[in-house]
């Protein structure tokens, strides 16, 4: 009997659309550490007709470019609106410029669309991409490493979920300096106790 050949796990494909200066730079540097593929269009034009012709899991678009009452926005409502259960394989999540916010806030939450507000937390920002592809299936489960690390001071995080809570102002998420000193303080006592702590026997008995 021939072994059935495995099936291969689809690659994290993420689209952005935003211009091409330094601080995209460093956004697409992030994804790419998690191994996903990343690509960069700077034209609205663009990401259609790469949405027609590639698989992508996650759009990242700056909405100053994509607009709210364009084409391309709709387009991407539509495409976000359509659950994993009916065949729906993408999520979009927006960039709101810092001075330019205000005037896009009411339309994003009208639609009810993920955004992250920039200045953003890159943490934060991670897990509300993960939490996105988790969605649609691109990955088994959230970042939760970073869950982890941070659990102990994220006093103000809100509980996650599908709601646009989960992408409002970086003000929600932030930490103090003090909040901070006390994670690395943690980690620091966490690493001396391991490298303390006495081996023991993984096989469980001594043969």
């Amino acid at each position: 009997m021939a072994t059935p050949t495995p099936v291969q796990p689809r690659q994290v494909g993420i689209l952005i659309l935003d211009e091409a200066d330094n601080n995209q730079g460093a956004l697409r540097q992030i994804l790419d550490s998690e191994g996903w593929r990343v690509q960069l269009v700077q034209e609205p034009k663009e990401l259609l007709t790469e949405l027609k012709s590639g698989e992508w899991s996650l759009v990242i678009a700056n909405i100053a470019m994509a607009g709210t009452d364009t084409p391309i926005f709709i387009t991407l409502r539509e495409l976000a609106s359509v659950s994993h259960e009916e065949g729906g394989r993408i999520r979009v999540l927006y960039l709101v410029p810092e001075l330019a916010g205000s005037q896009y806030l009411e339309a994003l939450e009208l639609a009810k669309a993920p955004y992250v507000l920039r200045p953003f937390h890159l943490h934060d920002f991670l897990e509300k991409v993960s939490d996105l592809l988790v969605e649609v299936k691109a990955i088994e489960g959230p970042i939760r490493q970073v869950r982890h690390e941070f659990g102990a001071i994220r006093k103000k995080k809100k509980q996650a979920g599908r709601s646009n809570s989960m992408f409002a102002s970086r003000d929600s998420y932030s930490y103090s300096d003090e909040e901070i000193a006390e994670y690395e303080k943690q980690e620091s006592e966490a690493s001396s106790s391991k490298r303390n702590k006495p081996r023991t026997n993984l096989g469980g008995t001594d043969r």
